[in-house]
């Protein structure tokens, strides 16, 4: 296969096996080039991609702005917080007035679950999903797969522990999608009430003991806890929680096999993970984060390329 099956990365379920195989085999070639002294590429030089992130965001703001301009894209970024949305604008009004600057490809991060399917219904350009409230986020599943890829060789038949929040997490939700999409066994851990109901009808099973899924595991996928969506108390206490589902080294040490250790980041130390475990040999969080840009480059010039036929 030679070109995506879609024409936006809305969400991993919207993927096929191959369209994944063909944005690996495409990030391999630019994690080659973003090693080189001269880290830029004249593909996209055509291209405007406009950033629009109406949620707050570094990492992965950042990550889509470098893979742009290691691409010689033309990149505008738009921050919600200093925005006519703040004076009650609509998202198609604010996207509409952006298109009307000729913009090719919009990549957005959005509070509200659908936000990117909804823009691809209403607007030409090519829509990049940064996040959609606790919906999606398919180039961190994307990223977080490419590197158990380049850690363990593959992602088929490897089990894949999710630990932490599940329940707001879009990292989770695309992470379940593409995991399965790719054959690995797919467990995910935490206190119940963070894990949604019905979630085995994704084809996962359910751990609250975390020394048994880390014992099951090859890698575990550590997740924060996100506060900022909670509107009630799921545990009783940070510690309690870090008691029961925090990995220190300790743990990791006393365990039968050595396991790899990812983290979609920001990582809140001393809570999910210590820092002993994130600055471990075992952890694979930076390399992650350099995936991140060779994936987002993949992903911005695969459906660049369906833009320009």
């Amino acid at each position: 296969m030679s070109e995506l099956s879609v024409n936006h990365l809305l969400g991993i379920k919207y993927l096929k096996k191959e369209d994944i195989e063909l944005i690996f085999k495409t990030a391999d070639h630019f994690k080659e080039v973003i090693n080189r002294p001269i880290k830029k590429v004249p593909s996209l030089r055509d291209i405007t991609i406009a950033n629009l992130f109406f949620e707050n965001s570094t990492r992965t703001k950042l990550s889509f702005e470098l893979a742009e301009k290691r691409l010689s894209a033309d990149v505008i970024n738009f921050s919600a917080g200093q925005s006519s949305v703040k004076k009650g604008e609509t998202l198609i009004d604010t996207v509409n007035n952006i298109l009307s600057m000729k913009v090719d490809m919009v990549v957005m991060r959005h509070p509200n679950p659908g936000a990117g399917v909804f823009l691809s219904k209403h607007v030409k350009a090519a829509i990049v999903n940064a996040g959609d409230g606790a919906h999606e986020h398919p180039t961190q599943a994307l990223l977080d797969s490419f590197s158990i890829r380049e850690k363990l060789g593959s992602v088929e038949g490897k089990n894949v522990v999710i630990v932490g929040d599940i329940l707001h997490s879009r990292v989770a939700l695309s992470n379940i999608y593409a995991l399965k999409l790719q054959g690995a066994n797919v467990m995910v851990c935490g206190p119940k009430t963070l894990i949604p109901k019905h979630i085995e009808k994704l084809g996962v099973t359910v751990e609250t003991n975390l020394r048994k899924a880390l014992n099951w595991c090859d890698v575990a996928n550590m997740l924060r806890v996100q506060n900022e969506r909670m509107d009630i108390s799921y545990f009783p206490s940070t510690r309690e929680y870090t008691q029961q589902f925090g990995v220190n080294k300790q743990l990791l040490d006393s365990l039968d096999k050595d396991i790899t250790i990812m983290h979609p980041g920001p990582i809140n130390r001393g809570v999910e993970i210590t820092s002993d475990v994130a600055d471990s040999k075992q952890a694979i969080i930076l390399d992650q984060v350099q995936n991140g840009v060779a994936v987002r480059m993949a992903v911005i010039y695969l459906l660049a390329s369906k833009i320009k036929q």
